[in-house]
């Protein structure tokens, strides 16, 4: 199916680089993989777990996407750095975590409620980040009317992308994708956009792209997981056979 750039959404315990790597052997479709978050500490060490993920030779033939969870610029500068070092090309900026435990410490969605936190923190960003970044962002913290202010303030910096998925950080993964809030990002956002949200099939693909023609790429997470050549055609059973042993070998 001709369509959209597809991108694999980061998930946490599920699209690390062994996945990654089986998935775009047999099912090449998906042109970016982004990485669950990696958080910098203070002390700018990758632990080892988080080093894997990222390592170039864990990576070959994959197209990734580093995604960084963190609300302060000079943690996010240093690990900017050290990927930039190891090749990649481009950063992701999770503003859009819902998790209490992340929120709870302003960072991920936690971003979007403190919009004056939120500018400083691009502002750091854009100043000296070696790489291009891009955004992946909710449309608010309790309500879709935010939106429009906090895109204002992506507008203001040079994004590569601009990542939205279409439900508020209370909503976390629950209701339905609003994508009439969605259509402000494509209408006024000045960086390319990605929609991300309740993507699980070919009709739901073809749908927004039918509502949506000038959009460029869509994030797909749990779709992708169910059906993993969502992001090009049906599979034989063999090679639905042949994944999966190829994934229970490679674990």
């Amino acid at each position: 199916m001709d369509f959209m750039e597809t991108y694999f959404a980061p998930m946490e315990g599920v699209t690390d680089h062994i996945y990654r790597r089986v998935h775009s052997r047999y099912f090449p479709g998906a042109g970016r993989y982004f990485t669950p978050f990696l958080s910098p500490t203070k002390d700018h060490v990758f632990p080892p777990r988080l080093l894997r993920q990222v390592a170039p030779e864990n990576n070959r033939g994959v197209s990734v996407v580093p995604q960084l969870l963190t609300k302060s610029p000079v943690d996010f500068l240093w690990a900017a750095g050290q990927l930039a070092d190891m090749g990649y090309g481009e950063i992701d900026l999770n503003a859009g975590c819902s998790s209490g435990t992340v929120t709870a410490k302003g960072k991920g969605a936690g971003l979007l409620a403190d919009r004056d936190s939120l500018r400083r923190l691009l502002d750091g960003i854009f100043a000296a980040c070696p790489v291009r970044v891009s955004v992946k962002t909710r449309l608010g913290v309790r309500d879709t009317a935010e939106f429009p202010a906090i895109l204002d303030i992506y507008n203001d910096y040079p994004l590569s992308q601009l990542i939205v998925h279409a439900r508020t950080r209370e909503e976390q993964y629950g209701g339905s994708a609003h994508l009439d809030a969605f259509a402000q990002a494509v209408e006024r956002s000045r960086a390319p956009v990605c929609y991300n949200g309740d993507v699980r099939s070919a009709a739901d693909m073809a749908a927004l792209q039918a509502r949506f023609p000038s959009l460029g790429a869509v994030m797909i997470g749990r779709g992708l997981v169910s059906r993993p050549w969502l992001a090009g055609n049906m599979p034989d059973r063999q090679t639905l056979r042949q994944f999966h042993q190829a994934l229970c070998e490679a674990y």
